[in-house]
């Protein structure tokens, strides 16, 4: 709260009680000097408001920003719970005996791995590792290097495990054997 004289704390006196010249001058300064400090304070008060104010909105975007960061760790979380029955799925594919197994199921099977992955590409995440494409070990992971697969040099010849990404930022780098 601003202290603001009232007044009473001014002393005002009848002004048939003023007397000389120099007494007035005198109240009239000290009627100044109230003032200028009344203003300061009243300037401090209002740059103090002012800085809450701005700490306020400041604390409120931080807030949401962090908010924001606790979602996509969340998020992220979720996502490499889910990525290991994606690679059973993969694995499962990949073996002799998915030959073998009745058409419908490896149809449904086929299914439920592909509406995963299509509700994490509805939420940003990608997957990626493709045969014949370069190398990059910014977001490969290079298990082996082999002579005897085709392919050029330097080219991904197997994957061993898909990557995920979202964004930019890599989830899991794909795991991949190269072309020597």
């Amino acid at each position: 709260m601003m202290n603001v004289p009232e007044a009473e704390d001014l002393d005002f006196e009848p002004e048939d009680e003023l007397g000389s010249v120099g007494a007035v001058k005198a109240k009239m300064q000290k009627l100044k000097d109230e003032l200028e400090k009344v203003k300061a304070e009243r300037q401090e008060y209002l740059d103090g408001w002012q800085r809450c104010k701005a700490d306020s909105i400041n604390a409120r975007k931080e807030a949401l920003q962090m908010g924001e960061r606790t979602g996509e760790r969340a998020k992220e979380s979720l996502i490499e719970d889910i990525i290991p029955a994606l690679d059973g799925f993969d694995m499962a594919a990949g073996s002799s005996a998915w030959e073998s197994v009745d058409a419908g199921w490896r149809s449904g099977i086929e299914q439920i791995r592909n509406q995963l992955l299509d509700a994490l590409s509805r939420h940003g995440v990608e997957r990626f590792g493709k045969i014949g494409e370069p190398a990059d070990h910014n977001v490969h992971e290079t298990v082996e290097e082999r002579d005897d697969v085709a392919g050029e040099s330097g080219t991904i010849a197997r994957i061993l495990r898909y990557g995920y990404k979202t964004g930019h930022r890599i989830i899991r780098p794909a795991q991949v054997v190269l072309k020597k």
